[in-house]
């Protein structure tokens, strides 16, 4: 292990300990195709010999935007990587005025796009940039493909060169910037070096249970999110086989396909995941209906290592033989691990999916922090619901006076890129401020209660913690997304988006039509049926923090009009922008 120093010695590593016959694999035109550790390696030094040629030289930028994960966005990392240079991944929902800003920032020479929908964004705002180039990893008419750039490094004569280079590159260098997709303001590039992502992949892969060189994994989350990114470098790190998913929509598809061992994802797709599972046993009838929802309501009360006594997993057992185990055929039958990241996770979907036998393990982590800081572990007492489990090795967490969690460790980046004053606001010492605030239990599991930033005081001088407020709301199947307001008003109330899919189900059954969202956020009868929901969840909070009052919003919110951020996040501000008439009738009619 001593010899992981940089990120580019993984594959090295890997061919050495397990040599994979199959160490990516993505799909083209309907097709898996794989590629072996072996020719990984081989490919990554072409690259990199290839980008010599065309005069790269030690920490130039070169950005990649891809729409999906694939194989040659690895190939292309570990080929910058070895030379020196550093690789900077762009969100490719951003708007093009992002891409334009980012590349300015980062002054990236070359760029490295995925299709033409990319192209189309990128194309118009190209001139104002420092870009010498751009290659696409799909063949497009009169666009340079990165295969000229193979085909450049084909001839091996300048591989001591490359060596050379690799040999010069420490540990501490800087690897890439990762621009922060921000929920308020422009991103900010945050510079992770070699050893901030080694350091967290070997802490953080005590946590995982895999079967090494023999589990199959398969990825979709996008690989410029630094979670999935250390993900894909722990997978190497393993010997686990690395599938792609050719798109949300086609993951069913996929999993069906791949049968991996585990996966990744944030907290919406488990939801999504969750919400088409209970559709489907809606759709039943009699008695399979009741056993269905019998099987469901038993999960939503478990809990790990059999502390609800012998009857419960008795029911669990036979649970497990009749409903669960078809849930997991769905998800191709192999699951047995999933893990969690980026936003909380709704404790009900911790406890029906350990229920069925694929645990979602919980961890938490930023950009900053490389990214994870804890994680649960169902070995050894570690796995624990409502927490993100226990800290990782060689990290230390400390709470702040204010409840606020600060993290110092390897894994802390180096800074942001060129914004010396805003680094110093979130550093004290050799301590990072998470901006979350949590607190740590006498077992030593970290529970997260909310973000320092988004607490809100009413008229009244009452503290709100909206995301503990949003994150129990959620839990209704009528509502996607929810935004807790109120600050500086008399009362909190919510903005909500409602759940489309279910909604058109639940109005069929009570023979309900919709001709337009508006129908949908003015219906009084939908109206009432949510208010019963809010009430419910309510009951859970203090007189000061319940909702009060909410409104539907006429539209869906999304990452392409500015609701989300590419990692699902809201973005309070320009929610409270866009919908600034509702939150006046809120508070003001």
């Amino acid at each position: 292990m001593t010899d992981i120093t940089r990120i580019f010695d993984f594959p090295y590593y890997q061919l050495k300990t397990y040599n994979l016959e199959k160490a990516f694999t993505s799909k083209y035109h309907g097709k898996w195709q794989s590629i072996s550790t072996q020719e990984y390696i081989n490919q990554a030094n072409a690259i990199s010999r290839g980008l010599l040629r065309l005069g790269i030289q030690p920490n130039d930028k070169i950005a990649v935007i891809s729409t999906t994960n694939r194989t040659e966005w690895n190939i292309l990392d570990i080929g910058v990587l070895q030379t020196g240079a550093q690789n900077v991944p762009i969100y490719p929902t951003i708007s093009k005025e992002d891409y334009e800003y980012i590349l300015n920032h980062s002054e990236a020479t070359y760029c490295f796009v995925s299709d033409a929908g990319i192209l189309e964004k990128l194309n118009p705002i190209k001139a104002n940039t420092k870009l010498k180039g751009i290659y696409t990893f799909d063949d497009i008419d009169n666009e340079k493909n990165w295969k000229e750039i193979l085909e450049l490094g084909k001839d091996s004569s300048n591989q001591n060169e490359v060596e050379a280079r690799k040999n010069a590159v420490a540990s501490n260098d800087l690897a890439t910037l990762i621009y922060t997709s921000g929920t308020t303001g422009k991103p900010k590039g945050v510079m992770l070096s070699h050893n901030n992502l080694v350091s967290n992949v070997l802490d953080s892969e005590k946590r995982v249970p895999f079967d090494y060189g023999q589990s199959k994994s398969l990825s979709f989350l996008p690989v410029c999110h630094v979670f999935e990114r250390m993900i894909l470098y722990l997978y190497q790190f393993c010997g686990v086989e690395i599938y792609f998913a050719e798109s949300i929509e086609k993951m069913s598809d996929n999993l069906k396909e791949v049968k991996p061992n585990v996966m990744t994802a944030v907290p919406r797709l488990y939801e999504k995941v969750y919400d088409k599972i209970v559709a489907k046993g809606s759709e039943l009838s009699g008695i399979k209906k009741a056993l269905f929802f019998w099987a469901v309501n038993l999960g939503l009360k478990y809990e790990p290592y059999g502390a609800n006594g012998w009857w419960y997993e008795k029911q669990l057992s036979l649970a497990r033989k009749l409903i669960f185990s078809k849930w997991k055929e769905g998800l191709g039958g192999q699951l047995d691990l999933m893990v969690s990241g980026s936003a909380a996770l709704q404790p009900r979907l911790t406890r029906v999916f350990a229920a069925a036998e694929m645990p979602i393990m919980e961890g938490y982590g930023l950009t900053e922090t490389s990214p994870v800081i804890s994680v649960n572990d169902q070995r050894n007492g570690g796995f624990r619901i409502g927490t993100v489990g226990r800290i990782i090795d060689n990290i230390d967490v400390k709470i702040a006076e204010d409840g606020e969690i600060l993290v110092k460790g390897p894994n802390v980046m180096q800074g942001y890129y060129k914004e010396p004053e805003k680094t110093a606001e979130v550093m004290t010492g050799d301590y990072f401020h998470t901006g979350d605030i949590g607190e740590i239990d006498s077992d030593g599991f970290l529970k997260i209660t909310d973000r320092k930033k988004e607490m809100f005081k009413t008229s009244g001088g009452k503290y709100v913690a909206p995301a503990l407020l949003e994150n129990q709301f959620k839990q209704s199947r009528f509502i996607e997304q929810i935004m807790v307001i109120g600050e500086g008003e008399k009362m909190p109330a919510a903005l909500i988006q409602v759940n489309y899919e279910f909604i058109e189900e639940w109005a069929k059954r009570h023979d309900i039509k919709f001709n337009s969202n508006q129908d949908i956020a003015s219906n009084q009868i939908l109206r009432d049926r949510i208010q019963e929901e809010i009430d419910e969840a309510n009951k859970k909070f203090g007189h000061w923090e319940q909702i009060k009052k909410f409104e539907i919003t006429p539209n869906a919110w999304t990452i392409e009009d500015g609701h989300l951020t590419p990692t699902m996040k809201m973005k309070r501000k320009v929610i409270k922008e866009i919908y600034k008439d509702l939150i006046e009738k809120i508070y003001r009619s």
